[in-house]
């Protein structure tokens, strides 16, 4: 996973939470975190599309490949990790008489999809934006838990899931997937004077140290995510990733930013979550203590 070259615009509920943890503080220096860039998975974001909707499916796999050929996706990914700027999605009011695209996201995903007031921002967001367009339909973005996401589209609430949405067997139970747009993985972020995986060079380095914590310690992430899947495993699940867990405990966020603010505040040791949100996250806050 490449760095960023720039400081994403930091999510207001973030800016909020770390603003009054700084207030808090009364100013002073506080807890930094860093990401330990080793990536612990192998994942892809696909977009889920109900299975009764083979048009929907194939036009969405036509418009991926279209875009990844002529550089428009990689346009989108430079708004956010290199010198172009994120654009502003809005979302119309679902009409049911109207000609709309429904999708069903969890805007708390940055740099993937994140809302600044009333307007959505991030790499799937504009993805879907250029779809509703390429299909003449109004776009419509819902909102919700990241765990409602994919069923909502199963049961026909929303036409599309797009949330940095990674391939597996379950999911794929509930809706097909179109081809990939996005190679993902997961990463570990700890406190910036943690040094205990700071000589780690692969992910066997960085597995042997977790595999020693025991069940008091704690590895916060976002709930219904791989990195909840990583900590917690799944082996005994066919439909699962194949992750063999660890003996860590694993506590669950809305959002991968309030555990990380919650590793800083000392409630969880560690936090694990995708790679691009991770440095995201870390940069955000950095910024701000």
């Amino acid at each position: 996973m490449k760095k960023f070259t720039k400081v994403i615009a930091v999510l207001l509920a973030v800016a909020a939470i770390v603003a009054t943890f700084a207030a808090c503080s009364g100013g002073k220096d506080t807890a930094k975190v860093k990401v330990i860039e080793i990536n612990l998975s192998d994942e892809v974001y696909a977009l889920g599309v109900n299975k009764d909707d083979a048009a929907l499916l194939a036009s969405a796999n036509e418009f991926i490949a279209k875009i990844k050929a002529d550089g428009t996706f990689d346009k989108i990914c430079n708004n956010y990790f290199g010198d172009g700027t994120p654009v502003a999605v809005s979302s119309a009011a679902e009409d049911t008489s109207k000609d709309q695209l429904v999708v069903a996201t969890n805007a708390e995903f940055e740099p993937f999809e994140y809302k600044k007031g009333d307007q959505f921002y991030g790499i799937d967001m504009e993805v879907v934006k250029a779809f509703a367009d390429s299909l003449g339909k109004e776009l419509v973005i819902k909102d919700m838990e990241f765990d409602a996401v994919v069923t909502a589209v199963q049961q026909n609430k929303a036409d599309i899931a797009a949330a940095g949405l990674t391939v597996n067997p379950g999911r794929a139970e509930q809706v097909n997937f179109t081809e990939s747009y996005y190679s993902a993985s997961q990463q570990l972020i700890v406190k910036a004077d943690d040094t205990k995986f700071d000589e780690c060079k692969t992910k066997e380095d960085v597995d042997a140290i977790l595999d020693t914590f025991e069940a008091s310690v704690k590895i916060g992430g976002q709930k219904g995510t791989t990195g909840a899947a990583y900590v917690e495993g799944d082996l005994d699940n066919p439909d699962g990733f194949g992750f063999k867990g660890l003996k860590a405990e694993f506590k669950g966020y809305a959002n991968g930013s309030l555990a990380v603010m919650d590793l800083i505040n000392g409630g969880v040791d560690y936090v694990i979550i995708d790679a691009a949100p991770a440095s995201a996250i870390t940069k955000a806050i950095n910024a701000v203590a």
